[in-house]
């Protein structure tokens, strides 16, 4: 990372800092301490490009002999009835270790055997797929307000393919390691290694997906993951000479992709959205693309500006009320197809309750820690690559399906990052800029281009996009899944 990007993020963490203090979402606050630790002049982590780490003797495929039964949940406390068979155990990627990962499996709620697997991964990095994909976004239930019951999640993304969700890398959620210096040593290079040493491993618990089609799906730091997962399966395929793993594409959502685009699009979304005044965002970027120019008064007044700004909104989400009461209720409050604010509170103490663990066969170890939304227990990370735009380049050269899409009333990772990402990728428009459609209204706006990276907003929605805007993102990676353009003005989803 250059001196001039340095200014940049500074304000970007302060930002981060104060979402945090106000929304009570983990997220924010594991992405603010990545860049904080990438800001730093005695930095260790390693900003380099992105590349595969070899195995040598840590990658071996076990046995999964009878794993799959023994992983099956019968049903989860408090979950109302269900179709659909669903799964919860660990798959261990050393023995000597002791290191597992975590995993929740839902099957398609149809046609299972022909619909494709797609794998989901929530960033941080350090932050869970099961507190934030499984239980608040795309899952199929999600915990009522009194941390006892669940109910059903009626646009789960179980209703379009068979969805596994990772608890990654060792230190998320229920996923361990018994050497400690594991927790120290997560990076980018050792997320995706491991990743992909677990697919190996869960394709030969559940050999009648080895074949099946396979998509890689996740949101914000899983900007990282997803395409380092993706790079890493086309190079194990390659070195094999035959398919390991049939990956078809990758999805992902308000994603960290490019250090410096990412950051610039946050100052100009949130101007533009009359969040901080334009003198800021102007002084802001000049701060940060010419330091030299500016009097370290002006950029400490302008910082301090947008500190004061935002210090009261919930960034994820510039719109949405925030959390007023995380208690828990003695009866569910109503529910709501959109997430509530507290949730949460309601998933840490779900999860954190003794029979539900014990219903998805997690926390067999007894961990001497409470499952967190996101890790405490990670403390530094090796590698961050300072952006994965060659690696699009790598997929859409390969013919893999890329959509990226976009929440478009997230300030973190806003759609003014994402354009200014693609736009760096320098690619020929093949659809010009439209509106799509989903249940008959307006789900977003979308752009396709060369090499069929399609670009897509979801009207409505922040960071999470599943969680605001269920039903459009419901749509929207059926629309994925299944290889055709998003419907416009003349044909309604």
């Amino acid at each position: 990372m250059d001196r001039a990007t340095c200014p940049f993020l500074l304000s970007f963490l302060i930002l981060s800092f104060y979402v945090a203090e106000i929304s009570g979402s983990k997220q924010v606050g594991a992405l603010n301490k990545l860049y904080k630790s990438k800001l730093r002049g005695t930095s260790q982590i390693d900003r380099s490009d992105f590349e595969v780490q070899e195995f040598g003797h840590d990658g071996i495929v076990y046995s999964q002999e009878g794993l799959k039964e023994k992983d099956r949940i019968e049903r989860l406390p408090g979950q109302p009835l269900v179709n659909f068979s669903q799964y919860g155990g660990y798959v261990t990627l050393n023995e000597i270790a002791g290191r597992a990962f975590y995993y929740y499996f839902v099957e398609a709620q149809r046609s299972k055997e022909t619909l494709p697997l797609l794998l989901w991964l929530n960033g941080g990095p350090g932050c869970s797929s099961l507190a934030y994909g499984a239980m608040q976004e795309l899952g199929p239930f999600r915990v009522n307000s009194d941390g006892k019951t669940l109910y059903q999640n009626k646009y789960s993304w179980n209703n379009a393919a068979n969805v596994l969700f990772l608890e990654s890398p060792v230190g998320v959620g229920f996923s361990y390691s018994n050497k400690s210096s594991d927790y120290d040593t997560n990076g980018d290079r050792k997320t995706a290694a491991y990743n992909y040493l677990f697919l190996v491993n869960w394709l030969e618990r559940f050999p009648e997906y080895k074949n099946r089609d396979f998509y890689i799906s996740g949101e914000s730091y899983a900007g990282h993951y997803v395409p380092q997962l993706a790079h890493t399966i086309l190079y194990h395929n390659k070195k094999a000479n035959k398919t390991i793993i049939n990956l078809k594409g990758i999805l992902i959502g308000n994603a960290v992709i490019n250090d410096e685009t990412d950051t610039l699009g946050l100052y100009d979304f949130l101007a533009s959205h009359a969040i901080i005044s334009d003198k800021a965002a102007y002084i802001s970027k000049l701060c940060a693309l010419s330091p030299k120019n500016m009097s370290s008064s002006e950029c400490d007044a302008a910082e301090e500006e947008v500190e004061n700004d935002i210090r009261y909104i919930d960034l994820y989400n510039i719109y949405a009320p925030l959390c007023k009461n995380n208690n828990l209720t003695v009866l569910p409050k109503k529910t709501s197809v959109v997430t509530d604010p507290c949730s949460d509170y309601y998933v840490y103490a779900y999860l954190n309750r003794k029979d539900v663990q014990e219903a998805l066969h997690a926390n067999v170890t007894n961990l001497k820690y409470d499952w967190e939304p996101c890790s405490d227990v990670i403390t530094k990370w090796a590698e961050s690559s300072s952006t994965v735009l060659p690696l699009l380049h790598e997929f859409l050269n390969n013919s893999l399906r890329v959509w990226i899409f976009s929440g478009d009333i997230d300030g973190r990772v806003p759609i003014t990052s994402t354009k200014y990402s693609i736009y760096k990728m320098n690619l020929p428009i093949k659809t010009s800029w439209h509106p799509w459609f989903s249940y008959g209204e307006v789900g977003g706006y979308t752009e396709v281009y060369k090499g069929d990276l399609t670009l897509a907003t979801v009207r409505g929605a922040g960071h999470q996009v599943p969680s605001y805007q269920p039903a459009r993102a419901l749509t929207l990676v059926k629309y994925f899944l299944g290889g055709t353009p998003l419907p416009g003005p003349k044909r309604h989803a």
